[in-house]
């Protein structure tokens, strides 16, 4: 790892990332906004606990507040539990700002659970629309349906348990809009994931560049004429993120990149149109995404 970070940043940035990774990590509350919760309600919430959460407002997203400490305050007063808010990092609300659901639309989350996108994607379609949630994972599917309906977000959400390269084989269907969050190596997340720093292997990231492919190829089967692809992942390395792109895009040339501008704040756009988080940088979580969009 820290060779590649060396490679790809150089040093000083290297090290720097490194220290990130080892230090507390901070988490954001998202507002259940389909529960009427504002963000300006969940402050509230907050500050007549108990025991008091320290917290600051979202730089990025309207309904996000950022909490270094006190989560399990949070927990244990209930406002998990009662669909009031979740627990979900800014990077993955801007990933799902790159997607930008729209009412009315269909939505394909391919490999969904456990779902904090899938919910966050069907709040934002103010109850028109769909949301489906493919994942090869049943039990994850089924808690994802429990919490669809804690946050009164269960009639837009359609679960499918399969294997997304099976189901886009077999379906007839095209969609508006499909993301794809694909199975990575969570070098994005370390600081929140301390064991994947020992857990992965040089061997480990080419099966995923592999899979990543194969998943890519399937999504794009679903993606209606004019409709739009997200191609998203919690990683910071190139080989995961912009190779993977550029190598869908060799294959399929009815795609084309369809810059993220307008759709997040402009500090996080690279300069070929993708969105990217930088944990050193924006003190989030690392991530990526890319907006591809499907000719006529």
């Amino acid at each position: 790892m820290v060779r590649r970070w060396t490679k790809y940043l150089g040093q000083e940035e290297a090290i720097k990332l490194m220290v990130w990774n080892n230090s507390d990590p901070s988490f954001s509350l998202r507002a259940n906004s389909r529960k009427g919760v504002t963000r300006a309600d969940l402050v509230m919430q907050l500050n007549l606990l108990k025991l008091q959460v320290p917290h600051e407002l979202s730089l990025h997203l309207d309904e996000f507040i950022r909490v270094k400490t006190g989560l399990q305050n949070v927990i244990q007063a209930g406002l998990l539990k009662e669909g009031l808010c979740a627990v979900q990092d800014e990077s993955a609300g801007l990933v799902v700002a790159v997607v930008d659901p729209q009412p009315g639309q269909s939505i394909v989350d391919c490999c969904a659970a456990p779902g904090g996108k899938t919910l966050y994607m069907a709040s934002r379609l103010s109850g028109q629309g769909l949301v489906y949630a493919i994942d090869i994972n049943k039990g994850r599917l089924r808690i994802l349906n429990e919490t669809a309906k804690l946050h009164q977000v269960n009639s837009v959400i359609r679960t499918i348990h399969a294997d997304l390269r099976t189901f886009a084989d077999n379906s007839t269907v095209k969609y508006d809009k499909v993301l794809l969050d694909a199975p990575c190596s969570g070098l994005g997340v370390l600081s929140k994931r301390a064991d994947l720093r020992w857990n992965r292997r040089l061997e480990d990231m080419e099966e995923l560049k592999i899979l990543q492919d194969e998943l890519l190829d399937a999504a794009s089967l679903l993606v209606k004429p004019g409709g739009v692809l997200v191609y998203s992942t919690c990683s910071i390395d190139p080989e995961e993120n912009e190779e993977r792109v550029e190598a869908f895009l060799l294959r399929h040339p009815e795609f084309s990149i369809d810059p993220a501008d307008g759709l997040v704040p402009s500090d996080f756009v690279t300069k070929h149109g993708f969105f990217s988080s930088d944990p050193v940088k924006h003190s989030l979580d690392g991530a990526f995404a890319a907006r591809l969009v499907r000719a006529f």
